[in-house]
């Protein structure tokens, strides 16, 4: 298998045979390490390279250079090699470029010179981005394959179970469709016919059976409440289960992009997020059981015992409900039964490739609407989005819709909705109703909703307390009945809480999930020290 590359420019020759050194000391065995003292010679090895057909996995450049700035560098370097990682060696004075190379180059990573040591504040950050690059870009692809027509709502639904679980695959279109489809090819040369996802899963090393029966703590969901929850508690030597239905990340898993979370300024996919979450609560010893569905909550004494869909009993001395939200059904007629065939929920990064120069529409109007636009901007003819309100300002974040206003192919329906859809076998057609026009009906393969959220809890009704629209009550919002106030996350069962999303008046923030996340184990050690 042909290495990658990692290519490093900077016109002071100290500071590159500095670099050089350092990068060959801890990456060598996996890439090949390339150094030019020019910007031009290191853009004319470049092309050479992607003559040749080989590939960069990051570039590592300092910003003043004579000639071109590692800006400028950088940005004709991503049209020989566009999937490859970006970092800037800057000077203190350089600080202002580089944070206006994140939004012209979608620039990864800026370091101030001198990076010494290079263990502490040089190789966190390559080691990271290369591992990012390696995920999404496997060298010659050995993985699972997919192979069902695009408009098969199974096909989909294991495309989209395979990218949240981060497994990388390869989808293609059959040459001739039978009855059997979708096809799982695996590695091995196996093949799965029209498979569940748990039996994927299985055959993949994902699905884990818990080691034991009794835990300090179970937490259901494995979304960023969770996943902060878990860690949380593993790391203070409570024992820990997470219970995820379907793959970690949750809702934000979804996000082709999140620019707004603190400490990464060139943001991060919800993907990446939840690789990052995932690696670490396993390495402080969390139990991470997916694909497992919780569908029953009981109390017994002192204990809480969760039962998950294989009969399983999991009893801890304290359950986290994390199990967040999912994405409100759009109620126009004939619409769900196009749902995986040209309809989706969610699902921007599954199926962006599908939508190569075609038409895509999006319903809503709020921060991951956006977030999608924004991504399918690169890929779509264009990007059409529906919304309800007057303008994106009303419930989007400022930096998001000041950034879909200058992109030219993303266009805006206000005071809008979808009313009607048409196609047998796939999306064909949607009907669109403005105020003030006549009914519009156009083209269209590929409709993205991105509105409300509805929580998944029915599976703890007659338990916990849930308000009207299925949320879990807490704190103070529960009525005094036993001997003592329920603690600020606690639902209305001593001893079980609830986080995130799933939660009662939660402010629907990925940091805000990540926060309640890590203070319930405040509330759990007071629980259980005061039973």
């Amino acid at each position: 298998m042909k290495k990658a590359f990692v290519v490093a420019v900077d016109d002071d020759l100290s500071v590159l045979k500095a670099v050089e050194r350092d990068l060959k000391a801890k990456y060598s065995a996996q890439y090949r390490v390339l150094a030019a003292d020019a910007p031009g010679k290191a853009l004319d090895l470049v092309k050479q390279l992607t003559v040749r057909g080989d590939r960069v996995a990051l570039f590592l450049v300092d910003q003043r250079m004579p000639g071109m700035t590692g800006t400028e560098f950088l940005q004709a370097a991503m049209q020989l090699q566009p999937a490859a990682r970006r970092v800037l060696l800057t000077a203190y004075a350089d600080s202002n470029a580089a944070i206006d190379a994140i939004n012209t180059i979608k620039l990864n990573h800026y370091l101030m010179k001198p990076w010494a040591p290079p263990e502490q504040h040089l190789y966190p950050v390559l080691t990271d981005l290369l591992e990012e690059w390696t995920g999404a870009n496997p060298a010659e692809f050995e993985g699972v394959q997919v192979v069902g027509p695009r408009w098969l709502p199974e096909t989909h639904r294991l495309k989209d179970f395979l990218a949240k679980s981060q497994v990388p695959y390869r989808w293609r279109e059959p040459e001739a469709e039978s009855g059997e489809m979708p096809l799982v090819v695996f590695p091995d040369g196996s093949v799965m016919e029209r498979p569940e996802t748990a039996a994927v899963a299985t055959k993949l090393g994902l699905a884990m059976t818990p080691s034991r029966g009794f835990y300090d703590v179970v937490v259901v969901g494995a979304g960023p409440a969770g996943l902060a929850c878990a860690l949380y508690c593993s790391t203070e030597g409570l024992k820990t289960a997470m219970v995820e239905k379907e793959a970690a990340g949750g809702q934000a898993g979804l996000s082709s992009r999140i620019e707004n979370y603190l400490g990464f300024p060139s943001g991060l996919s919800g993907a990446d997020l939840a690789r990052r979450g995932v690696t670490q609560v396993k390495r402080f010893g969390t139990e991470v059981i997916a694909p497992a569905e919780a569908v029953s909550l009981k109390v017994e004494g002192e204990y809480r015992v969760v039962t998950l869909s294989t009969g399983q009993e999991l009893a801890a001395h304290a359950v986290v409900i994390a199990a967040g939200v999912q994405w409100r059904r759009l109620d126009v007629p004939g619409l769900d039964r196009l749902t995986g065939a040209g309809v989706y929920y969610g699902a921007a990064t599954t199926e962006a490739a599908s939508c190569q120069d075609e038409d895509v529409y999006i319903v809503g109007g709020a921060n991951s609407a956006g977030q999608a636009a924004v991504h399918f901007s690169e890929i779509a003819r264009s990007v059409t989005m529906i919304i309800r309100g007057e303008a994106l300002s009303k419930s989007m974040s400022h930096y998001l819709y000041e950034r879909i206003a200058t992109i030219p192919n993303i266009h805006v329906i206000p005071n809008a909705e979808v009313v009607a859809v048409s196609g047998e076998e796939r999306l064909e057609s949607i009907t669109i109703r403005q105020d003030g026009a006549d009914d519009k009906t156009v083209p269209a393969v590929a409709l993205f909703v991105f509105i409300g959220a509805e929580p998944h809890t029915e599976w703890l009704d007659g338990v916990v307390k849930r308000d009207e629209k299925g949320f879990l009550v807490t704190g103070v919002n529960l009525p005094r009945t036993g001997k003592r106030d329920p603690y600020l996350l606690e639902t209305s069962v001593e001893g079980v809480f609830a986080v995130g999303d799933v939660r009662d008046a939660a402010i629907r923030r990925v940091a805000n999930s990540v926060g309640e996340g890590s203070i319930v184990l405040y509330f759990i050690r007071q629980y259980m020290r005061n039973r």
